[in-house]
């Protein structure tokens, strides 16, 4: 069941029925004309970027899919709604901005490591030239020597903002 307005002003619906004495057999409103014509001539330049031939098929064909994308189209326009609203709206749909599902990185893979030919040897300790080897040995038994400067270590626990006591 249908129910209809109360309003009489939308009641009349905008139609242009043919000429006089000689209408069409169906109804388009008016702005189903203007987005009709609008819509063939987008269909035919169309057809003609796809190299396909001005000829009565290729035109039939032009009028059938404009009938279709015409009505899909004012199936949507409305009093309430009018075609300008539309085509905003459709502007605006496509012109959004959309979540990104591509993520940036991925699994992880080999393809970038450095693989070089030959195993990685130890490196050799520098000896220091004019040094015999017993010094080295007399150097390597003395006692290591610790200075007065606080360690890195100490000055790594302490804590930023908190005072701590005086260092002698």
């Amino acid at each position: 069941m249908r129910i209809r307005t109360d309003d009489e002003v939308y009641r009349v619906d905008a139609v242009w029925l043919g000429p006089p004495k000689a209408t069409f057999p169906w109804r388009a409103r008016y702005v189903a004309w203007g987005v009709g014509i609008v819509v063939f001539l987008l269909v035919l330049a169309v057809e003609r970027r796809m190299n396909i031939g001005f000829s009565f098929f290729s035109t039939a064909w032009g009028v059938v899919i404009t009938i279709v994308i015409t009505r899909i189209i004012c199936s949507r326009i409305t009093h309430e709604r009018p075609l300008g609203a539309v085509m905003v709206m459709w502007l605006r749909e496509l012109t959004a901005p959309r979540e990104k599902t591509a993520t940036q990185g991925g699994a992880a893979s080999a393809a970038r490591i450095r693989v070089k030919a030959q195993r990685p040897r130890p490196k050799q300790p520098r000896r220091a030239a004019g040094r015999t080897n017993k010094q080295q040995v007399n150097r390597s038994r003395q006692p290591a020597v610790r200075s007065s400067a606080p360690s890195r270590r100490s000055r790594s626990k302490e804590v930023r903002g908190v005072r701590s006591t005086a260092r002698p």
